[in-house]
């Protein structure tokens, strides 16, 4: 039996620990992201949510379970290949669904959207990446190590800090090897807060488009929506702090 001989290419990427083929489903959602990025952010907006808010409600009406499954699909789109209007799907699952079961669907859609990318960062990046990670020193080494020790409070910081972008934190645990059932579970309850408020917003859209106004996407930063995810930003955070003073204590 004879094989065929290997590109120049595919043997860079062993001699790296890579695969081309691994990569594919990486390359192909960076690539759609950045295609996304420029084609349909006029599209995915507010603006086009107002323009088609009575067609959206009778199609709903007339149609339920498949409204419900064609905005799950399209959510896990959104979130899958890293597309703009991630804050417009939750505010049009409120819109549609009410605050429930609006925000079940809204955290399901989100959660398997970032399970694809991150089996995909995984399979392309992550495995090899994190082999050479184990065997080398420095910052990311460090990161490693210590979301090693304390994976889900390190986790459950990542999606319920604010400024941390959704889709660095389903691509930064693929990249350093966390498991997948503890990146699902940190997932779905660590993005409760925040779907829970842009829930809650879209499901107020309706008088918000009767006075002609835009909803204010800048509501989780209000102390008093802001005061209890820091609550519990702080309360994710104490293992990892008890855990630092026992070692020093320890030396």
């Amino acid at each position: 039996m004879t094989t065929e001989p290997e590109t120049g290419a595919e043997t860079l990427a062993k001699i790296g620990g890579f695969s081309w083929r691994k990569l594919l489903p990486l390359a192909v959602i960076l690539l759609v992201a950045g295609v996304g990025f420029f084609t349909l952010r006029d599209y995915l907006s507010f603006e086009t949510l107002r323009n088609n808010q009575t067609e959206l409600l009778a199609f709903r009406d007339q149609n339920y379970l498949l409204t419900v499954a064609m905005f799950m699909a399209a959510y896990v789109l959104i979130v899958a290949f890293s597309l703009p209007g991630g804050a417009v799907a939750s505010l049009t699952g409120g819109f549609l669904f009410g605050l429930f079961p609006g925000v079940l669907i809204n955290m399901s859609a989100a959660t398997t959207g970032a399970i694809l990318i991150f089996l995909a960062a995984r399979m392309g990046l992550g495995e090899a990446l994190s082999r050479k990670l184990e065997t080398s020193e420095g910052a990311i080494s460090q990161i490693q190590k210590g979301l090693r020790e304390d994976e889900l409070s390190y986790l459950f910081l990542m999606r319920l800090i604010p400024a941390i972008p959704f889709f660095a934190a389903n691509l930064i645990p693929a990249l350093v090897g966390v498991r997948l059932g503890r990146f699902a579970f940190t997932t779905f309850f660590g993005i409760i807060p925040g779907a829970l408020v842009y829930t809650w917003v879209g499901a107020g859209l309706g008088e918000v488009f009767a006075r002609g106004a835009s909803p204010d996407m800048g509501l989780i930063f209000e102390p008093q929506i802001l005061g209890p995810i820091v609550g519990l930003v702080v309360l994710a955070s104490l293992p990892i702090v008890l855990k630092k003073l026992n070692k020093k204590k320890k030396v």
